[in-house]
């Protein structure tokens, strides 16, 4: 049932704009291309920042650096498999939401929705940002170029919020 609202939402959704501006006795058509126009500029500069973001996330993905990390803990810290299995999540999570999530979702499919793993990375979701995201293409959007301090307290709270989403679902999941 849910799914078949969601197919219909957004077409009833453009039909009611249609709608609303023909009584308002707006023409729709040019108001939407008069956005358009105005959403370029802004489209150009935030369109590097998205591919450089992207690209990052790609090459840390593809060149087996996180296989390797997560090698290196398991040498470190062989009884954690928790934290290893949550090694990749919490890099990605300052640098990309969307790589996160996947990750998360890899845990998720891998060791269950309910397991202490996915409870405790859901909670790392919720308890920290993607910083670095943040900083690239708002900051770039608005032209901020000294984000030095932004970054060193936007990192500090990911870490706080990495040990604390742990350690809170550590104290009510287990």
């Amino acid at each position: 049932m849910a799914s078949k609202i969601s197919l219909i939402f957004i077409p009833l959704l453009v039909l009611f704009a249609i709608g609303y501006s023909y009584a308002k006795k707006n023409n729709a058509y040019s108001s939407f291309i008069k956005g358009v126009e105005e959403g370029l500029p802004l489209f150009k500069d935030l369109f590097p920042s998205v591919i450089a973001m992207l690209l990052c996330v790609t090459l840390l993905k593809s060149c087996g650096i996180i296989d390797d990390i997560k090698s290196l803990m398991m040498k470190w810290i062989p009884q954690s498999e928790t934290v290893i299995d949550l090694t990749p999540m919490i890099l990605f999570r300052p640098i990309s939401g969307s790589a996160s999530v996947a990750c998360f979702d890899a845990i998720c499919k891998t060791l269950g929705p309910d397991s202490l793993t996915a409870k405790i990375a859901a909670t790392i979701q919720g308890s920290t940002d993607t910083t670095i995201y943040i900083l690239a293409l708002y900051f770039g959007s608005v032209g901020v170029t000294k984000w030095k301090h932004a970054l060193k307290t936007g990192l500090l709270t990911d870490i706080v919020g990495i040990i604390v989403g742990i350690v809170l679902a550590l104290i009510f999941f287990k």
